[in-house]
């Protein structure tokens, strides 16, 4: 039989050694960081549990933040770990209030422990990070941040803002494939992780990342790493860097900006207020007579359009300005294909001035 051709998604050549410790340091500068960064082979969801189940242990008192499912799904974690979690739960699709936190942490005077999920694709909203790690810090607490959306599309300076454990993946603002994860990590996070009933043999040990890579001198990731998603990350990397990451924050912010103008000239209302809104994702409050999955059903071919998740999924259609989208044509795109659903189900939209007002905020934008 004959051999089948080259192909370039199969045919790669391995990913250098030297490599993995280049990207780590690459992402430790995104960071903003000088902590160790560890490269974690699973999509972001597996660094998260591998941090809870690290750091989790019996009898250690933890904050956890829920503003979305993830922040659910990181409780359940660090209690299977044995570790006393006290839950502080949002509004539904809306930030936490730093009242809310501030009383949690004088409710437990031992916790050792603040776990947040920074921005949230779920809803649209950004969490208050700076000032709920000035809070851990004031009172000595380790924080985990999830940054896995955040990251690129956020300013996020670790080492500033005194962040313990940083999660984040290359798929959303950084615009590349999900298959890697990452992690920083401090030192009091290392020490945290150094318990009697951590995890070992196990991609979710943090002990075995360290002893298996950073301890041996970064020369090989443990495993069989996949060279097709390194290849990418590298790729993402340097676009990004090309592109410079202050300027790759901007583009995000002006892509908000731009679609909630383009929804305010629809007559629709922005589901939180922008200092509480994301860069990546913003939601568009529907009117109470329609449901999101109504207006979904008559949009034509715009995958930039989604319902939201959990209790408020028919109350908002989420409008995706994240890595690739976050441009004038995506968001365009998107505040038409919006438009012309609501007006195909009888409601008075002006989609011209939508376009209209879409436009003015890049117009603007490139005279500043």
């Amino acid at each position: 039989m004959p051999i089948p051709a080259p192909n370039p998604l199969l045919d790669l050549p391995p990913f250098p050694a030297e490599g993995y410790a280049d990207i780590a340091d690459r992402l430790a500068t995104v960071l903003g960081t000088s902590n160790d960064v560890v490269l974690v082979q699973g999509e972001a969801i597996v660094a998260l549990e591998a941090v809870a189940t690290s750091l989790g242990q019996p009898g250690l008192g933890a904050i956890n933040i829920v503003t979305s499912p993830y922040g659910h799904m990181f409780g359940g974690w660090l209690r299977s770990a044995g570790a006393k979690v006290t839950d502080v739960i949002a509004k539904p699709g809306l930030p936490v209030t730093l009242d809310a936190v501030r009383s949690a942490l004088d409710a437990n005077p031992d916790a050792r422990l603040l776990a947040l999920v920074h921005a949230e694709s779920a809803s649209g909203i950004l969490n208050p990070l700076e000032q709920i790690a000035a809070l851990a810090r004031e009172r000595g607490i380790l924080t985990v941040i999830d940054a896995v959306a955040s990251v690129g599309g956020h300013t996020l300076d670790t080492d500033a803002l005194g962040l313990d454990v940083v999660v984040i993946g290359p798929q959303k603002s950084l615009g590349g494939s999900p298959g890697l994860s990452a992690i920083s990590i401090s030192p009091a996070a290392w020490a945290l992780a150094n318990h009697a009933a951590a995890p070992t043999g196990s991609i979710l040990s943090l002990i075995d990342h360290r002893r298996l890579w950073l301890d041996t001198g970064r020369g090989a990731l443990p495993g069989m790493p996949s060279a097709l998603e390194f290849w990418a990350l590298r790729a993402a990397l340097d676009r990004v860097e090309a592109e410079g990451l202050p300027a790759l924050i901007a583009r995000h912010v002006q892509a908000a900006e731009a679609t909630r103008s383009g929804l305010v000239a629809l007559g629709l209302t922005p589901w939180v207020a922008p200092g509480d809104a994301s860069n990546l994702v913003t939601a568009a409050h529907l009117p109470d007579h329609l449901a999101a999955s109504r207006v979904l059903a008559a949009v034509d071919n715009s995958p930039g359009l989604s319902a939201g998740v959990g209790s408020i999924a028919e109350r908002l259609v989420r409008l995706n300005h994240t890595g690739a989208n976050a441009g004038f044509e995506q968001i365009l795109a998107n505040v038409v294909a919006l438009g012309s659903a609501l007006a195909s189900l009888g409601e008075q939209v002006d989609i011209g001035a939508a376009a209209e007002a879409v436009a003015d905020a890049y117009r603007v934008n490139r005279k500043s």
